[in-house]
């Protein structure tokens, strides 16, 4: 069964996170698919917006650790370096529609989304510290100048989970819809019927101030990440997590 489906319809491209019976944890191989597609969407000129969506209850309970474990990402031309730049550089509008679990990747790819819709179900956290690690995706940079330096500096520093009304008021998400495929479908909708080549110059506008900083953090918070992923505290921090994980 493919752990990413991938459809189109209408001229918006689907891609749907389905691993369903791990909440849709993230492998080495669900990186590549996405970037593929992601970086195939953008070339083609039929496609006039993509939706990263999912199956089952949750959104995404972020990288699955065993294989993160197993196979680090240590390089800039691993799976998940390949990703996130395929995420930053995308040039068509790139909506979400998240319910349940959105964790670590889950919440941070969405700062790179151009609107987010979520379930009163969804549930977004950024637990890296906990884990050993640092943050990632160019959140350290995106999120604090989204939410404020302090209130950023919260979450990541104590792993704390928020909903989606604070993530409403945070500017995270943008706005909450019970059946969020649908209404991220409606704003796609509402997109891809507007002049193409209009929507992508604004989309290149809005993120132009910042483009070249957050790719920068971005370089710079995955060399950290990747030598934090063969450190000895990540690795506690790992066992500590699958023992609560087991015990459950």
């Amino acid at each position: 069964m493919d752990e990413i489906l991938d459809t189109t319809s209408d001229g918006i491209r689907y891609l749907s996170f389905n691993r369903i019976e791990k909440m849709n944890a993230l492998t080495r191989g669900m990186y590549s698919s996405l970037a593929h597609a992601l970086n195939d969407a953008a070339g083609d000129f039929s496609i006039r917006a993509l939706v990263l969506t999912s199956e089952g209850e949750h959104f995404t309970a972020g990288n699955d650790i065993m294989d993160f474990m197993d196979n680090p990402p240590t390089s800039d031309s691993s799976d998940v370096a390949t990703f996130l730049s395929s995420l930053l550089n995308f040039p068509k509008p790139l909506i979400a529609a998240v319910k349940g679990n959105a964790i670590g990747v889950g919440t941070t790819m969405l700062l790179h989304c151009d609107v987010v819709v979520a379930s009163q179900t969804a549930k977004f956290s950024m637990p890296f510290a906990s884990l050993g690690l640092v943050p990632e995706a160019g959140s350290t940079f995106l999120f604090p100048a989204l939410v404020g330096y302090q209130r950023a500096a919260k979450i990541f520093m104590t792993g704390e989970s928020f909903g989606a009304t604070q993530a409403l008021e945070m500017g995270l998400i943008a706005e909450i819809n019970s059946l969020p495929l649908a209404g991220a479908t409606q704003i796609a909708q509402l997109i891809a019927e507007q002049p193409p080549q209009a929507i992508i110059n604004t989309k290149a506008l809005l993120k132009a101030r910042n483009h070249d900083s957050v790719a920068a953090v971005m370089k710079a918070e995955f060399e950290i990440f990747s030598l934090a992923l063969q450190s000895d505290e990540a690795t506690a921090a790992f066992m500590k997590f699958m023992a609560k994980k087991g015990s459950r």
